[in-house]
């Protein structure tokens, strides 16, 4: 299992044949520096390579009529001046005597990745593609685009497959409208776009581009909008759209497959999109989407214009997909203005179809004091943070990946764990003497030989990874030892020059007293019954007893939180009475490894280790959560301590903050 990634040359041969400076963009070069950066980084060396094949015209049919279908297929004898004529009879579209080849190859790319994931061949993957399809309709061309390739490849999952519930991310700079238009009232594809919008003065110039756009009939709510009223969106607004409306949506929809119509032209650099999200952005919304559907993911090329910016953008998604650490981030956390407007009249145009979004609009959501609450459409430009980059980063940042990913140091058997392949069972220890010293403070550590030996174990795989030899690590401690080992750890990784250290509590673990409140500790204590706030860096929330709930406190509180905070490294402790379930705790450690690059140190208690320790070994290894089960709505309690929680914390963490409302209904374009 892998990834794959599916291409054929042959794409790069359609070509502008005549001056049109609104479609020159859409060169072959697109490919081949996308392709150059894969082979120049060996990321296309470790994927599995598959050529593509051309869709048959039954497959064609799926979504297009036979006569549009015979129209393109004229199209490749017809000479440059009919061409022209007929390229001049669709919206920002040109034809060449390759159309109809490199259009089906693409199709057919697309199909082939859904076969090799749903098959069990791959994991996940990227068809890398042109010309691309997510404009293209059931009888027209439209906006570069032949053949609607991710609307195909959904309607042959669904019918080779027989899959019922699809989800395809659009996060290209362009509304997708040909896909909406495929399934306005198909409940069984949520389809979900964010776009360069301004009210409706930006191509495609559509009313239903807008939030109030929600699907038609059966498909209500399953046509999912989020337009950008401004240019210069960064890395923290498309954040704050992915926790704040999709992922909720998505883990309540829960989808078995997850397309992306994978556009760049909403990164950095780009002339159409004029946005400022790093392409190390992508790598993060790729493996938070990675949680969803087992982690079945297929990726299809759509825009991007920008030679480097799409170039980078690729690479830093396909490592992900291969189960590299994320980079970090660049830039404040700090959504703009417009970007929360956007995403609150998303989620109120949304909200009456979507439970989850109803648990976010309680009425005590509120504007922290002094917002406005105006549509800025004089504006042009989302402000961006100082030390955000204003030009595309001159080389691209890999994250060095560690010679192995995923240790554990457990007493107990490999055979009795049933750990996944490739994960090393660490068999050494601190010198006694470190142990010894690093446990003093704690007599009852000194005093447990078998508590002292368990810590020597954790100290030599923090070791470890502080060093960059191991990327992740799960660790047992001794019954009721994890708080002081805890304090332990986290004094080891301070005295190592971690800056900033997360430590996500469950249970009853208490805050050491003697750990100073400056900054490079932040704890979150998930437990008991009561919200509390010791200080922006000192959090106490209630452990959720819903799937809705829980699910809100993730994507709600712990993941803005996170990205806020952009730590060194996570240590995650499950202590006594952790109260969670197996699958629960999976997905806590598996969107937590994106914030600190994959760095995260799980402590389990001995009794607990066979009951957590594969599920989590599976996760830190890249693999995805197992399903939390059906959706519960989550209780007015939980809704009410997450909400005064978030009240507290907003005037620090931005990524907390959601807009309210703006007053009417959408206004008509101008």
């Amino acid at each position: 299992m892998g990834t794959a990634l599916v291409y054929h040359e042959d794409m790069t041969a359609t070509r502008l044949l005549w001056d049109d400076p609104e479609c020159e963009i859409e060169c072959p070069e697109r490919l081949t520096a996308a392709l150059d950066g894969l082979r120049q980084r060996g990321l296309q060396q470790r994927c599995l390579c598959l050529s593509a094949c051309e869709a048959s015209e039954e497959e064609l049919g799926l979504v297009h009529s036979p006569e549009y279908v015979a129209l393109v297929q004229r199209t490749q004898t017809l000479d440059k001046e009919e061409l022209q004529a007929l390229s001049k009879q669709f919206d920002a579209v040109y034809f060449h005597p390759s159309t109809f080849h490199c259009a089906r190859l693409a199709v057919g790319a697309a199909l082939q990745l859904v076969d090799a994931v749903l098959t069990g061949a791959v994991h996940n993957g990227l068809a890398l593609v042109r010309p691309p399809g997510h404009h293209s309709q059931k009888a027209a061309a439209n906006g570069f685009c032949v053949f609607n390739n991710v609307a195909i490849a959904a309607k042959h999952a669904k019918q080779k497959y027989g899959l019922q519930r699809i989800l395809i991310v659009d996060w290209d700079i362009h509304h997708g409208q040909g896909i909406q238009y495929i399934f306005d009232d198909d409940p069984s594809v949520l389809y979900f776009s964010w776009h360069r919008y301004e009210h409706g003065r930006f191509w495609p110039f559509l009313q239903e581009s807008d939030s109030c756009a929600v699907g038609q009939g059966q498909g209500q709510g399953f046509t999912v909008n989020l337009p950008w009223n401004q240019v210069g969106m960064g890395n923290a607004d498309y954040l704050a759209a992915f926790l704040h409306v999709l992922l909720p949506l998505a883990f309540e929809f829960d989808p078995e497959l997850v397309l992306v119509s994978a556009g760049f032209d909403s990164a950095i650099g780009d002339p159409e999109g004029q946005m400022q999200a790093t392409p190390e952005c992508f790598a993060h919304l790729i493996q938070l989407l990675q949680v969803l559907a087992g982690g079945r993911i297929c990726a299809v090329l759509e825009g991007g214009y920008h030679l480097e910016s799409l170039s980078q953008s690729v690479c830093m998604m396909v490592q992900t997909l291969l189960g590299d650490p994320t980079p970090p981030l660049l830039g404040l956390m700090v959504p703009c203005q417009s970007a929360l407007e956007s995403i609150q009249s998303v989620q109120t145009a949304q909200a009456p179809h979507w439970t989850s979004l109803q648990q976010i609009l309680s009425p005590s959501t509120h504007l922290p004091e002094g917002r406005s609450l105006s549509l800025l459409a004089e504006s042009s430009t989302c402000e961006v943070a100082e030390d955000t980059p204003s030009p595309l980063p001159g080389g691209l940042w890999l994250h060095p990946t560690p010679p192995v990913c995923t240790a554990v140091a457990l007493a107990v058997p490999d055979a009795a764990l049933a750990l996944p392949p490739r994960v090393l069972h660490q068999e050494g220890s601190a010198l006694r003497e470190e142990t010894e010293a690093w446990a003093r403070p704690h007599k009852s550590l000194v005093k447990d030989e078998k508590g002292l030996a368990a810590l020597g174990k954790i100290l030599c795989l923090l070791g470890r990874i502080l060093d960059g030899q191991v990327r992740s690590g799960i660790a047992a401690t001794a019954a009721c030892a994890t708080a002081a080992t805890l304090d332990v750890v986290i004094r080891r990784c301070l005295s190592h020059g971690a800056q900033r250290l997360l430590c996500v509590a469950l249970g009853q673990l208490d805050r050491p007293l003697d750990l100073a409140d400056d900054g490079r500790i932040l704890w979150l204590n998930i437990r008991g019954k009561e919200a509390a706030v010791g200080s922006m860096f000192h959090i106490s929330t209630p452990l959720p007893q819903t799937t809705g709930g829980f699910l809100s406190c993730i994507l709600g509180l712990v993941l803005p939180l996170a990205y806020g905070f952009q730590p060194d490294m996570v240590l995650m402790a499950l202590g006594p009475a952790y109260g969670l379930q197996n699958a629960q705790a999976a997905l806590l450690a598996a969107v937590l490894r994106g914030p600190a690059g994959g760095r995260i140190l799980a402590l389990v208690e001995e009794e607990s280790v066979l009951q957590l320790a594969k599920t989590l070994a599976q996760v830190l290894h890249g693999e995805a959560p197992p399903s939390l089960g059906p959706f519960l709505m989550a209780s007015p309690e939980e809704i009410q301590a997450l909400t005064c929680l978030k009240a507290q914390l907003e005037p620090r963490w931005k990524l907390l903050q959601v807009a309210a409302p703006p007053p009417g209904p959408c206004s008509p374009v101008a």
